[in-house]
């Protein structure tokens, strides 16, 4: 398959330039780095190009209809947000599957790059090529990149697939929940002819972790812990953009002082100085235990919570919600999100496969023998206007 990519858009941040190819110019909308011309490839890049990859850079907000796929970094669900609401195929590599050199830091401890597609086959053929091991990243610890050039699709033996129970309270989501139970029963009378499905209970899913008291509802916890982990990342990442280094420096900065504090207070937007004044608030001596090691404490949880899951079934179905978006981030593991259906608008909806991490392999057989039995993936994308 990997023949069959021809080029590879590389889609910048909304608010910085997301991955270095240094023979393109970027124009990001972060005014810190307005003109910045990166002076090194990442190693996604420098791996496309040896794979003999073209490589266009778009902006912010260019469409992947022009090109049959593209790079993005997901944080909190990014890249599954993306593709299910323009019917697109993505995945969202285990953490450390993929090198991160390159690209610029938001949240550490979350960041990781993956590609979108209009299938299964070029999405897995684009992670193949930019994954494995990389000197320059300490934390990708792949040791050899995925290999998914293995004859066709084949159906597993008793696949187990969870589905979160309760789905329907929220009614705001009744039509990708819909699309979502048409998925599982696909999986289940289709695609699958051996697979099961069944339900577990999000309310109760501390249960076997062996705390001493349960922790009702832990999904309600896990945006306020991305939250507090990731501008905490942020504010520490972000130190760099200091006025001196490279990108913006302010022209009525008098003295070295004028220029760290002038420098940020004129290049950074409201949402990115809140950012790193709410960081920098929860890793202050004062308040560290109270929120950053809470959130830690949260995350630890959900990493327990899903390795429980997935000694129950092979694989896990999610809608595309923040909540089960950043809680996938947070445990690292790996998702594949697929067009399921669109509502009478004609607006696309998707939904996710998650795995146990590294598991990306299990995932894209599952999410080829899916679209060799469905059309959702052929369809055109978007509302119609």
């Amino acid at each position: 398959m990997i023949g069959k990519i021809e080029n590879v858009a590389l889609q910048n941040r909304i608010t910085a330039i997301e991955i270095t190819e240094n023979e393109i110019k970027k124009d990001s909308t972060l005014k810190m780095l307005e003109g910045y011309e990166p002076v090194f490839n990442a190693t996604v890049v420098e791996r496309l190009k040896q794979a003999g990859v073209k490589i266009n850079g778009l902006d912010t907000g260019s469409g992947t209809a022009e090109t049959p796929l593209a790079l993005a970094a997901d944080t909190g669900g990014e890249i599954r947000e993306l593709c299910s609401s323009l019917g697109l195929t993505g995945i969202k590599p285990s953490y450390g599957a993929v090198s991160r050199h390159g690209l610029m830091a938001l949240a550490s401890s979350m960041d990781q790059i993956g590609p979108i597609g209009k299938n299964i086959e070029d999405c897995a053929a684009l992670l193949s090529i930019i994954s494995g091991a990389d000197g320059k990243d300490s934390t990708c610890v792949l040791e050899k990149p995925f290999d998914f050039n293995y004859g066709n699709a084949e159906k597993f033996d008793n696949l187990k697939i969870g589905l979160p129970g309760n789905l329907c309270e929220n009614n705001a989501f009744e039509d990708a929940i819909t699309c979502i139970k048409t998925c599982a029963k696909e999986f289940e009378q289709g695609t699958y002819k051996s697979a099961s499905i069944e339900e577990f209970d999000m309310q109760n899913i501390t249960r076997g972790l062996g705390l001493k008291k349960e922790i009702p509802a832990l999904f309600d916890y896990v945006i306020p812990a991305f939250n507090i982990i990731a501008f905490a990342e942020i504010s520490s990442n972000f130190a760099c953009f200091d006025g001196l280094k490279y990108g913006y420096r302010s022209a009525n900065a008098k003295n070295l002082s004028e220029v760290y504090r002038l420098s940020r207070s004129e290049a950074f937007d409201w949402e990115t100085k809140k950012r790193i004044m709410l960081g920098s608030f929860f890793l202050s001596s004062q308040n560290y235990n109270a929120y950053f090691r809470k959130a830690l404490q949260i995350r630890t949880l959900v990493k327990n919570a899903f390795k429980n899951l997935l000694e129950r079934f092979d694989i896990l179905l999610f809608p595309i919600t923040q909540t089960f978006n950043v809680s996938v981030n947070l445990a690292g593991l790996p998702a594949v999100v697929l067009p399921c259906g669109s509502d009478n608008k004609g607006q696309a909806f998707g939904c996710q496969l998650v795995g146990k991490a590294f598991s990306e392999q299990r995932l894209v057989q599952a999410a080829r023998v899916f679209q060799n039995c469905t059309e959702c993936h052929t369809k055109e994308s978007g509302a119609k206007k």
